[in-house]
């Protein structure tokens, strides 16, 4: 892998498109030769990506670490998250893939909190083991088969109302395998804890402080953490701070000296002493090990 990454935008294959696909993963693996990028290297997406394996087993690449992946495995990829492919096994499946317009419009009807889990990597694994007993298979089968028949009329009405219904299949499998996240109100607040540290992670790294603009206290904010996630506050936020800086050690050119600054690191010894202590590793022993992926 090199330092810099593509972006990979949504990009159809017919002009009539809506900002929704399916495309077999083995087409994707006949054509990764022929692309600007090689799908089996990281890549960042500009748009969703859920990838369904339906035969073999090996694994998929997200945000630094390999995931296992097998026959009935279901792998949430969310906008910006860094993914790559692993075409030595013989994997087959489908991606669907879709533009956060149109996510937007499917789920609008829903709640917040319900939206909020769907794509939550703080929260959740990416993965989801669907249960061979389950009828996520009929409710997929059915989406591809509308999916391919351009000829109805009202094709994508039908095809936003059964991708609506297998998500939230997808969701009632995941909840009922985590029981704990059913507390909407914990919930809420993680979702307003994850969204300040984004919108502040140049000014502070202090669970106190993200307490104080949640108005509770550390401990309470503490509690919450470690009952939905299994990390304290402060593990949440250096959690953050450290993907952060990964996509950026390896998406830009930006050194990491400039990238101290921009997150709010006074010294960039500091920043390079914070990385190690997370990672193990400085960030230019990253870049370094981040390239033989």
């Amino acid at each position: 892998m090199t330092k810099d990454i593509p972006h990979i935008n949504f990009n159809p294959a017919t002009t009539d498109n809506f900002g929704f696909e399916i495309v077999p993963i083995e087409k994707i693996a006949q054509n990764r030769n022929q692309n600007k990028h090689n799908s089996e290297l990281p890549h960042q997406l500009k748009f969703y990506n859920l990838i369904f394996f339906t035969e073999g087993h090996g694994r998929h690449f997200i945000d630094f670490n390999w995931h296992k992946v097998q026959e009935n495995t279901l792998v949430y990829i969310t906008k910006e998250q860094i993914n790559a492919f692993d075409f030595s096994r013989n994997l087959k499946g489908f991606c669907l893939v879709f533009t956060e317009e149109f996510f937007v419009k499917c789920f609008s009807n829903l709640s917040k909190g319900f939206v909020f889990r769907l794509f939550n990597p703080q929260l959740f694994s990416p993965i989801l083991e669907i249960p061979t007993d389950s009828d996520f298979n009929t409710y997929f089968n059915l989406l591809q088969k509308e999916y391919n028949n351009p000829r109805v009329l009202i094709q994508k009405n039908i095809i936003e109302s059964l991708f609506t219904i297998l998500i939230t299949k997808a969701e009632d499998i995941k909840q009922t395998q985590t029981a704990k996240y059913k507390d909407s109100t914990k919930i809420k607040v993680f979702q307003n804890f994850t969204s300040l540290i984004e919108q502040n992670l140049s000014t502070s790294r202090s669970a106190d402080f993200y307490a104080k603009e949640l108005a509770i206290t550390y401990k309470h904010l503490n509690i919450i953490c470690k009952n939905l996630v299994n990390k304290t506050a402060k593990n949440v936020i250096n959690d953050l701070v450290i993907l952060k800086a990964k996509r950026s050690l390896i998406n830009s050119h930006i050194r990491s000296n400039e990238l101290a600054f921009k997150l709010g690191f006074e010294d960039p010894t500091n920043f390079t002493k914070y990385f190690k202590k997370n990672t193990g590793l400085t960030p230019k022993e990253f870049i370094m090990s981040a390239s033989k992926l």
